[in-house]
């Protein structure tokens, strides 16, 4: 793309509302159940062995990770939640840092660099790919790589505030209910949408949207599953396996499109 869209300023500024920090602090393990099928599937090889833990917000996946092994580093560039992180899990390896330039970590060490929660989306296409490098970089030769990135292809794509218009239902209170939440939300929504569509954008294999997350407040890289197998490929990866968020099923290698909000990537450094 030959413009570059101020993406992650703009998300940043969501992460550290009100809401979003308690949404970040919520005790919960695993977002969907393909994460869970991804762990599941690396635990193994990873288990004992050097862990980079990209994009860690207020520290959901610290547990999880350090389940697999205490040789973990966890590292976020928003220093807000960084420091949520810090105090609730004191002593353990927790940096200030920027997925795109990762120069303060050594190259071809960790035998599993993940990036959870969509992360990578966040970020324009270009550093998308700057991020993918680095990922590489630091990953040893063989190792794995393990992210999640939203699904062009399914249910979140192109989402409009108009879904937060209340449901009819037979129960006045609780129409009642949504109707004073869609009063509550749908003003700061349309705002929102309003002030971010003008960032959309459509290209082959891939597109950039506002998302409903945050009240419309974020706006993300939507990819296909050809596309994003491509982009590993020409990093010098090879695709080990994809999960669907919804049902955490296998996608298998040959399968075009898929029905999922989001996708689980589980890639191989071969080069």
């Amino acid at each position: 793309m030959d413009m570059q869209l101020p993406l992650d300023q703009i998300n940043q500024r969501a992460w550290t509302t009100r809401d979003a920090f308690r949404e970040f602090t919520r005790e919960k393990m695993w977002t969907d159940a393909g994460e869970e099928a991804a762990f599941a599937r690396i635990a193994n090889e990873c288990r004992g062995q050097p862990l980079l833990d990209i994009g860690i917000g207020a520290g959901r996946t610290v547990p999880l990770m350090m389940h697999m092994s205490s040789d973990y580093t966890g590292i976020d560039y928003t220093a807000s939640l960084l420091e949520q992180s810090r105090k609730r899990f004191p002593g353990v390896d927790l940096r200030h840092m920027d997925a795109r330039d990762m120069a303060a970590l050594p190259s071809d060490h960790f035998a599993l660099t993940a990036f959870s929660w969509n992360g990578i989306d966040c970020v324009d296409y270009d550093d998308r790919v700057r991020i993918l490098r680095e990922m590489h970089r630091v990953t040893r030769p063989g190792g794995l790589v393990l992210f999640s990135t939203h699904n062009r292809g399914g249910p979140g794509f192109d989402e409009r505030p108009r879904q937060l218009l209340p449901r009819l239902c037979a129960n006045p209170l609780r129409f009642g209910w949504r109707v004073l939440r869609a009063a509550r939300l749908l003003p700061l929504a349309t705002w929102n949408y309003r002030r971010n569509v003008r960032l959309h954008r459509d290209f082959e294999g891939y597109s950039i949207r506002t998302a409903a997350a945050h009240y419309f407040g974020i706006v993300i890289v939507y990819t296909t599953l050809p596309e994003q197998r491509r982009q590993l490929e020409a990093l010098g990866f090879e695709v080990d396996a994809v999960y669907g968020s919804c049902e955490g099923d296998l996608i298998p290698p040959g399968q075009q499109t898929s029905d999922a909000w989001w996708l689980h990537f589980i890639a191989r450094k071969v080069s």
